[in-house]
């Protein structure tokens, strides 16, 4: 009788619990009063034992990509563990540009709770005010303001409505090292970086090290520029001249010794005589096959990508090195835009969770959120074997999700040496990007204004490829300037010199 007694008691007991973790649930899934500040964990949550709060998410190249599932599902484990119980569901994109396609979702009324942009954002953020101010969500996030390095919490500031747990987004020139050293002038570079250092050492790597031309570059300027423009001058996007105004850099004699220097180096068969056609994978395949002795690749991974690759290919002895910025009436890396994130995460303002939803970023920030993003699946992308943790050939297909930043990753365990999160190389890039890299004040263009900077842009970039591949002469660059100043930049220049301070 005791027995069934006891029995008794306990069944009830579950019930009783049972009846208030389900109270619990209903009023966690429930959105926050209106004025309510999210909670420094992330906000609302759903117990482990009820039901999980949804989350509908929109992502990039997510769908389709064999690693999705095991990452939605290990979120969801390793959040549940800590007492968030989500679920969250992939809302699809159709195929095509993804700005593009993501737009139209959003406008079709179908608005997901938690959104990666890449482009496009600005007119949900502004003009339609349809996302979220995550300002007092990142201050008061356990995890995520601890993985934002000052370019990103400058650009929050600036606009609050996109989050990228990410080093900036600078190309870092990279040479073989094989390359590199059947030169004589390569140690001079690294010495003292000046612009003829660096054109004597191009001309070396075709001379000696049997290149065709010293640097490719996909389509664009772009990578090249990160090496040179402030050696020239070109310091940051507006440059304030002697009488206090400022004038867009890309009108200046700064820009145009610039185009001179570029000019030569095509002359000279030093720059590719295909870059205007080249695209990101041609670009890297010249590097691989030598054709090329220098591209710039983004800091960290990408770079780790280039000197895995180009030691598969072409043997140990041919890792990448880093190469300065050069020097001149300056010396940095491209000035970094801190206007706002040009992609990242936004949270709908019509979001019923949106306290979970940053919660997923916040457990993705976390010690167990990173070494899942950067590490992968245990099982999968790496084991445990003793106090090592090793990495197996799926992880070269691994991706960093959600904080692309490794500087807070500390997993638990050594990574074994052997085979490496990444090369000391790829380490080395992130640190010279950090320490030769400024801000630059580039603002976001009012939406007024935008079609008539687009056009601007666009005629600059027509005249530089123009000049460069001898078309266009310093005669005509005056000319440029002032169809340039027709196209719209006069009044984009008027609003810079309103807005700069």
């Amino acid at each position: 009788m005791r027995k069934m007694f006891i029995a008794l008691a306990l069944v009830l007991m579950m019930v009783v619990a049972a009846c208030g973790g389900s109270k619990t649930d209903n009023n966690a899934s429930s959105p926050p009063p209106s004025g309510s500040s999210p909670q420094a964990s992330g906000g609302s949550q759903s117990p482990a034992d009820g039901e999980p709060v949804t989350i509908t998410m929109v992502a990039k190249d997510w769908e389709g990509d064999p690693l999705t599932p095991r990452l939605l599902q290990a979120i969801e484990e390793g959040m549940k563990a800590e007492g968030k119980n989500v679920k969250i569901e992939l809302v699809p994109v159709q195929s095509g540009t993804y700005s593009e396609k993501l737009g139209l979702l959003l406008q079709s009324g179908t608005i997901p709770d938690l959104i990666y942009f890449q482009g496009g954002d600005y007119q949900f953020a502004i003009t339609q005010k349809i996302l979220e101010d995550l300002t007092p969500y990142v201050e008061k996030s356990t995890y995520l303001k601890d993985s934002l390095n000052p370019f990103n919490l400058e650009r929050l500031k600036n606009y609050p409505y996109l989050v990228w747990p990410s080093p900036t987004q600078t190309a870092v020139p990279v040479a073989r090292q094989d390359l590199f050293d059947k030169t004589a002038s390569g140690k001079a570079l690294l010495e003292d970086p000046t612009i003829d250092n660096y054109y004597n050492f191009f001309k070396e790597l075709k001379e000696k090290a049997g290149v065709k031309y010293a640097y490719t570059v996909p389509g664009g300027l772009e990578e090249i520029d990160t090496a040179f423009n402030q050696a020239f001058g070109v310091t940051s996007t507006w440059i304030k001249g002697d009488d206090g105004k400022y004038a867009y850099s890309g009108t200046t004699s700064f820009q145009k010794d610039k185009l001179e220097f570029y000019a030569k180096l095509y002359k000279d068969g030093l720059l590719d005589p295909e870059w205007l056609t080249k695209k990101w994978d041609t670009k890297e395949k010249a590097f691989y096959d030598g054709e090329s002795g220098v591209i710039a690749g983004r800091q960290g991974k990408v770079i780790d990508i280039y000197n895995t690759k180009s030691i598969s290919q072409n043997g140990a002895g041919a890792g990448v090195i880093p190469l300065p910025p050069a020097k001149g009436k300056a010396q940095g890396y491209t000035a970094i835009d801190v206007s706002k994130e040009s992609r990242g995460w936004a949270i709908a303002s019509t979001s019923k969770n949106k306290d979970m939803a940053f919660a997923i970023l916040d457990y993705m920030a976390s010690p167990k959120g990173l070494m899942l993003d950067h590490l992968g699946v245990e099982g999968e992308e790496y084991t445990i074997e003793g106090d090592k943790i090793k990495l197996t050939d799926q992880f070269t297909a691994w991706w960093a999700h959600f904080i692309e930043s490794p500087m807070n990753l500390k997993p638990d365990k050594e990574i074994d040496p052997a085979r490496p999160y990444m090369a000391e190389t790829a380490f080395k890039s992130m640190d010279m990007v950090d320490a030769m890299s400024t801000k630059d004040n580039a603002f976001v263009i009012p939406a007024e204004l935008a079609a008539k900077w687009d056009a601007a842009v666009a005629l600059e970039k027509e005249f530089a490829a123009n000049y460069v591949t001898g078309k266009m002469k310093d005669a005509d660059f005056a000319k440029f300037v002032d169809a340039w100043n027709a196209a719209g930049g006069k009044d984009v220049t008027e609003y810079a010199n309103q807005t700069l301070k």
